[in-house]
C-alpha cells in the first residue's frame, strides 16, 4: 500500500512537471540566450515593482515593454561583461543599494526586503538589474568621456549673454525621445505616439515609445534651469505654458518631445562660476548619454535576434 501511494505520488509529479514544460514557449533567441513567455512575465513583475505607472497601461503593451527591456538587458550584460571582469566593490554595491532604497521610499534593508516578499520579488534578481544599469553607465563614461567635447569659454559667453535678460525660468520637464526606423514613416510614427499621448497620458506614453534612459520614469526628468539649456529650447519654452506639449525637436539620436508640468521664475544668480560649473556638468551627462544611445544601437545592429 506505501508502495502504490509513493508510485502514485511520482506520477502526479510527473504529469505536473510535464504539464508546467508545455507551457513555456522560447519567444526571442539573443544570440545563443533564449527569451521565453516565462522570463518576459517575470520582467513583467519586476518592470512593475520599479515602474507602477506602467500598470495604468494595457496588458499587451506592459508584456511588450518587458520584452524590449529584456532584450536591451541581456545585449547590454553580455557587452558589460566583457568588460568587468570582477563583481564590483562594496562600496558600489551599497550605493546602488541605498538609491534603491531611497526611490522605494524605504529606510533599510529590512525594510525594503518586506517590500519585495509582498510583491513576489526576488531580492538578489533585482540587486543585479539596477546593477547593471549602474555598470551599464560606468561603461560609457570609461569609454567615451575622454570623447566628451566641453567649451567653457563658449559656456561662458553662453551664460553671460543669458543672464542679461531680466526675467529667467527654469522647467519641470518631461521628455520622449522616439528613433523612427528604416521601415516606418516619421509622419506616421509621430501621429501614433501624439494619438497615445491624447488618449492616455505623456508619461504613459514615454514608457511606451522612449528611447531615453528617463523612460522607467515615464519621461519625468525634473527641474531644468533656463541657463543649462540651449538657445534653441529656450526660445521655443519661454514661448509655452504649463502642459503644454513641444512638436518633435531633431536630435542626434532621434526626435525630441518635450512637456512642461511646471515653470517658475529662476532666483537671481550670484554665484556664475558655480552656474558654469552645472552648465558644463549638464553638457557633459548629455554628450555622455547620446553617446550611450548609439553605443547600444551599434551593439543591437551586431547582435543576432531571433523571433519565434
Amino acid at each position: 500500500m506505501l508502495r502504490l501511494k509513493k508510485l502514485f505520488f511520482i506520477l502526479i509529479i510527473f504529469f505536473y512537471n510535464s504539464f508546467s514544460f508545455s507551457q513555456i514557449e522560447i519567444k526571442y533567441k539573443i544570440d545563443e540566450e533564449i527569451i521565453t513567455n516565462i522570463d518576459i512575465l517575470n520582467e513583467k513583475k519586476y518592470l512593475l515593482f520599479l515602474r507602477p505607472n506602467l500598470s495604468k497601461l494595457p496588458e499587451n503593451e506592459i508584456l511588450k515593454i518587458s520584452r524590449d527591456t529584456l532584450v536591451r538587458e541581456i545585449i547590454k550584460k553580455k557587452e558589460i561583461d566583457k568588460v568587468f571582469k570582477k563583481q564590483p566593490n562594496e562600496k558600489f554595491l551599497n550605493e546602488i543599494k541605498n538609491n534603491l532604497f531611497k526611490f522605494k521610499k524605504v529606510k533599510n534593508e529590512d525594510e525594503f526586503r518586506n517590500l519585495l516578499r509582498k510583491n513576489g520579488i526576488k531580492y538578489n534578481k533585482i540587486i543585479e538589474k539596477v546593477k547593471y544599469e549602474a555598470l551599464w553607465n560606468d561603461l560609457i563614461f570609461r569609454k567615451f568621456n575622454s570623447l566628451v567635447k566641453i567649451n567653457r569659454n563658449k559656456l561662458k559667453e553662453k551664460l553671460r549673454d543669458q543672464l542679461k535678460n531680466n526675467k529667467k525660468y527654469e522647467y519641470n520637464l518631461s521628455e520622449l525621445l522616439f528613433e523612427v526606423d528604416k521601415s516606418e514613416n516619421f509622419d506616421s510614427k509621430y501621429l501614433r505616439i501624439t494619438n497615445y499621448i491624447n488618449s492616455t497620458t505623456f508619461k504613459n506614453a514615454a514608457s511606451k515609445f522612449s528611447i531615453a534612459g528617463s523612460n522607467n520614469k515615464g519621461g519625468q526628468i525634473g527641474w531644468i534651469k533656463e541657463t543649462l539649456l540651449s538657445k534653441k529650447l529656450s526660445k521655443i519654452l519661454k514661448k509655452m505654458k504649463i502642459n503644454e506639449i513641444t512638436t518633435p525637436i531633431e536630435y542626434p539620436n532621434g526626435y525630441l518631445i518635450l512637456k512642461i508640468n511646471n515653470k517658475r521664475e529662476m532666483k537671481q544668480i550670484k554665484d556664475i562660476n558655480k552656474e558654469l560649473e552645472d552648465l558644463v556638468k549638464f553638457e557633459r551627462n548629455n554628450q555622455l548619454n547620446q553617446f550611450s544611445l548609439l553605443y547600444f544601437k551599434k551593439l543591437k545592429q551586431n547582435t543576432k535576434i531571433n523571433e519565434n
